[in-house]
């Protein structure tokens, strides 16, 4: 039996506005996020993965962008008709977000603690004594040593791997439903990588939270995902829970995706070669019609340059967007 969804995304379509005019880095995108699981949305640089993200939250700075059209529906509410104060009293509490760039995202003239104990203080209306307490119990849940001193630090005083477990007592100190994670071990060593994902994986089945992994990265998808929803050109390519779609990727840009990811050589004299999908990613200033893959897929036939193809459902509660399939 599927998971019941904590979050419902219904023809999100977000639109940032250019000098050269109007571009859609998320276009008419449906997606459903399970209650307790893990999300991977997954996709190269500028495929709009982050801009769900900061559209679930209302964060999308404007000007230049704005949430064009669409629904996102939190326990029957439609949390885009919801007013700023409504959408202050969820987010942080209800649902929350680790950034990408803890050093960008905490304030270097601030003590972290400071951060924690006013999040805590909004929310759930403490006094200070209290506050302090609780995000000093917060720091303790993500592995920080001797938490009663670090939690006086300014973000420069930490190394990477400690600011970004400063971002995730931010994100888990409320205790939300939901957690987006926006590639939360991006220029972290392989090491400090391991020990974040597996802090996520830790709160999670301690908490209950949902978690959206955002990355451009398919080995932390395999490890950490139990659905993955695959992004190019601002649209949703494919969907499917991890093992079918590691399985059998049915999507061309999928199946270029996982042969590109380097494998070892296995010895000896033969060498592989790192595939590569050929092209770029098209304009989205100018979006031809058709399927925005067909130009790179070695696959595409006369229709996938007229007619753009509608999300075609698969067994086992997949979908793709491919002619091929229809």
């Amino acid at each position: 039996m599927e998971p019941a969804s904590v979050l419902s995304v219904r023809g999100l379509t977000t639109v940032f506005k250019t000098d050269l005019g109007v571009v859609r880095a998320v276009d008419k995108l449906d997606l459903e996020i399970p209650a307790r699981a893990t999300l991977g949305i997954v996709g190269e640089s500028g495929c709009g993965k982050s801009t769900v993200g900061l559209s679930i939250m209302k964060l999308i700075p404007s000007p230049p962008g704005r949430i064009s059209g669409g629904e996102i529906y939190f326990e029957n509410r439609d949390l885009l008709r919801l007013n700023n104060r409504a959408m202050r009293r969820i987010r942080g509490r209800r649902i929350s977000m680790i950034f990408q760039e803890p050093m960008t995202s905490l304030n270097p003239v601030r003590r972290v603690g400071e951060t924690i104990i006013e999040v805590i203080s909004l929310h759930y209306g403490l006094p200070r004594k209290e506050a302090r307490r609780k995000a000093i119990e917060a720091l303790e849940s993500i592995r920080i040593p001797e938490p009663e001193i670090r939690i006086n630090d300014y973000p420069h005083e930490m190394s990477g791997g400690m600011r970004q477990r400063i971002m995730i007592a931010l994100a888990i100190c409320c205790k939300p439903e939901l957690v987006i994670a926006d590639e939360p071990t991006t220029a972290l060593d392989v090491t400090i990588q391991a020990q974040i994902l597996s802090l996520l994986d830790q709160i999670q089945k301690e908490t209950g939270t949902a978690i959206v992994l955002i990355t451009h990265d398919l080995g932390v998808i395999a490890e950490n995902a139990d659905q993955v929803a695959v992004m190019y050109a601002g649209q949703l390519v494919e969907y499917a829970d991890t093992f079918s779609l590691f399985q059998e990727p049915l999507h061309p840009y999928t199946q270029g995706l996982m042969l590109s990811v380097p494998r070892p050589g296995g010895g000896g004299k033969k060498k592989h070669r790192l595939n590569v999908i050929p092209g770029s990613v098209p304009n989205l200033l100018r979006i031809a019609p058709g399927c925005r893959f067909a130009q790179r897929c070695p696959e595409a036939v006369e229709k996938c340059y007229q007619k753009e193809p509608a999300l075609i459902p698969q067994s086992g509660g997949r979908t793709v967007r491919c002619w091929r399939y229809a």
